[in-house]
């Protein structure tokens, strides 16, 4: 892209050619007041907020205006100001201030806005509130609750869940003063085909959309004295916690993670990344058993609950070629309550397992049927990373910035850097390119692979690798849309893959429904490198020398692909249909 120059108030700015004016001001620290605009989607202009005028052109919004060599931008001025001023106190007027007690408190875009504006409560006395936003709250979803008198008709949602995702549960309704969004024929979330990816909640500026909190019962558990509650951490957990405690994208805080979570009550701390390690370690010997006898090829991976859900309700037909490894969370939960249980003389009764997971889907993983054994659920509760925020702020406040690091419980809080790979897009393939060329060449390959963009295909990535006689394709891809593309071109012969790792959310489980709100791509990015970082880092960096993985095998699966692993590691999926 060629690079061009122009000015916003006075300040000169480079950016590439094709950037709009808004993307550029928001990189660049320029504040300019916006609601239906979001990096991860096209530009919509809705809002309207997002007004500035160029100089020798007019007024004009900015979310959809590119930069032109020499434009000369202006951002406030009294017109500019009273313009936004109107729009902005329509919108709030119509909207619930109850924001001391709201989830998105000091965290909303809308609220943002009031402030810049000026805008006080009394300002809006002169506006009558709609009757159309005294709508009952939809709590039937696992996932999220649906609050419709805190939308702002923004449409992110909708983009989000259609365009982006290609599961369209969510859409306009109705006309004028009574528009609202919501699922087809208002049906509760259940009845639609969400798929818990959480994105949604990701894109709303407000709180019209927020997490399902399940702080309630883990906090009942832990004050249980006839229950042992053990925690596990996902990878994606340490790179964003440090956001909501003032610190910047992407920083490790592993160390005062474990010592919260210690402080908290409860019992053991272990690290999904060695689950992780043994879901690799599976889903290997699954993917060379199905690479030599040439059925059911590629093989997709099964780790992002949403993915799965996708398949079930979408591609039901793809259900053979769904990798029937547990994810990493639900192989923790069975290592626990089958495993560990009678190691320490325990009934499964007897245990309460609470993952911290970036991911809204795997609150509803953990429901499902086959994930319980004669009726005890092996993950008992799932919280997000804010709901361990809330947590944290609930007994330690931010004292939490003060706690001495503290390390994970052995043996199940030591993961091989594969492992931690899988909080990214890319980690699962990664993790399994690792141990499949280590059994395929029997010495130590090299760590790191370079996936490429796949021409014609957004958000898809390839590697080529050659291991003796064989050659191995992997496509890595991110968001349900575009995986969506590419099964449709392996259905037309148009590509050909043998392994495929599918992730619901844009970069992977770091940027998961259940992850602190991210607000530029940088930080997106910080993430990303961070995980990585941590990876580079561990002393072990492959599942095959990973000891305590080994130990496992030893005293209780025998072997990867045994019939012990593959009844107590694996399961299987069915086809979904809505209700009519």
């Amino acid at each position: 892209m060629s690079e061009i120059a122009f000015s916003i108030d006075g300040l000169k700015i480079k950016a590439n050619e094709g950037d709009t004016i808004l993307s550029v001001a928001l990189k660049h620290g320029i504040y300019i007041p916006h609601l239906c605009h979001h990096f991860d989607l096209p530009p919509f202009g809705g809002c309207r907020l997002c007004m500035i005028e160029i100089e020798g052109r007019g007024l004009t919004i900015s979310c959809k205006t590119p930069a032109e060599e020499g434009l000369k931008v202006i951002t406030e001025n009294p017109e500019i100001n009273k313009i936004r001023r109107i729009a902005a106190e329509l919108i709030i007027a119509d909207h619930y201030t109850d924001c001391l007690s709201c989830v998105r408190n000091t965290n909303c875009r809308l609220q943002d806005i009031a402030t810049h504006s000026g805008i006080k409560e009394e300002d809006l006395q002169h506006l009558k509130r709609r009757t159309v936003r005294n709508l009952p709250m939809d709590e039937s979803s696992p996932y999220f609750y649906r609050d419709p008198n805190k939308c702002v008709l923004c449409g992110n949602c909708v983009r989000e869940c259609g365009e982006i995702q290609n599961v369209g549960a969510l859409d306009f309704a109705y006309r004028g003063a009574e528009i609202q969004v919501m699922p087809a024929f208002g049906k509760p979330m259940p009845e639609t085909e969400c798929v818990g990816c959480g994105q949604c909640i990701q894109v709303c500026p407000t709180a019209a959309i927020t997490i399902k909190y399940q702080t309630d019962a883990v906090w009942a558990a832990l004050k249980d004295p006839n229950k042992r509650v053990i925690v596990q951490t996902a990878p994606a957990v340490r790179v964003a916690l440090a956001e909501e405690f003032g610190g910047k994208p992407g920083t490790i805080i592993t160390g005062k993670m474990v010592a919260a979570l210690r402080r908290l009550g409860f019992d053991q701390i272990y690290d999904t990344t060695f689950s992780a390690d043994l879901t690799v370690m599976e889903e290997t010997t699954e993917f060379l058993h199905r690479l030599e006898k040439g059925e059911n090829i590629p093989l997709f991976t099964s780790c992002c609950p949403a993915w799965v859900n996708y398949v079930e309700y979408f591609h039901p037909d793809l259900l053979n070629q769904l990798s029937t490894c547990r994810s990493p969370q639900q192989m923790m939960g069975a290592l626990l309550k089958k495993f560990y249980a009678k190691q320490q003389g325990l009934s499964p009764q007897d245990i309460f397992v609470v993952s911290v997971m970036p991911c809204t889907a795997k609150k509803s993983e953990a429901q499902r049927p086959e994930f319980r054994t004669q009726g005890i659920a092996d993950v008992d509760a799932v919280i997000s990373t804010p709901e361990l925020v809330q947590m944290i702020r609930e007994k330690i406040g931010f004292a939490f910035n003060i706690l001495e690091d503290d390390c994970y419980d052995s043996p199940f809080g030591f993961g091989s850097g594969a492992g931690v790979g899988f909080g990214s897009s890319g980690g699962v393939s990664a993790a399994v390119i690792r141990t499949v060329l280590y059994k395929l060449s029997g010495g130590k390959p090299p760590l790191d692979y370079a996936f490429t963009p796949v021409e014609g295909f957004p958000n898809t990535t390839e590697a080529v690798l050659s291991v003796g006689d064989k050659t191995i394709r992997i496509a890595m891809v991110r968001t349900l849309g575009a995986a969506n593309k590419l099964i449709e071109a392996l259905r037309a012969g148009e590509v050909c893959y043998h392994l495929v790792e599918v992730m619901a959310c844009p970069a992977g489980c770091i940027s998961g429904g259940g992850q602190p709100l991210i607000n530029n791509i940088q930080a997106r990015q910080e993430r990303v490198q961070a995980l990585q970082g941590v990876d580079q880092q561990q002393r072990v960096r492959t599942v095959q020398d990973n000891p305590f993985i080994d130990e496992i095998y030893r005293q209780w699966l025998e072997k990867p692909g045994s019939h012990v692993a593959h009844h107590d590691l694996h399961t299987t999926y069915t086809p979904r249909r809505t209700k009519n």
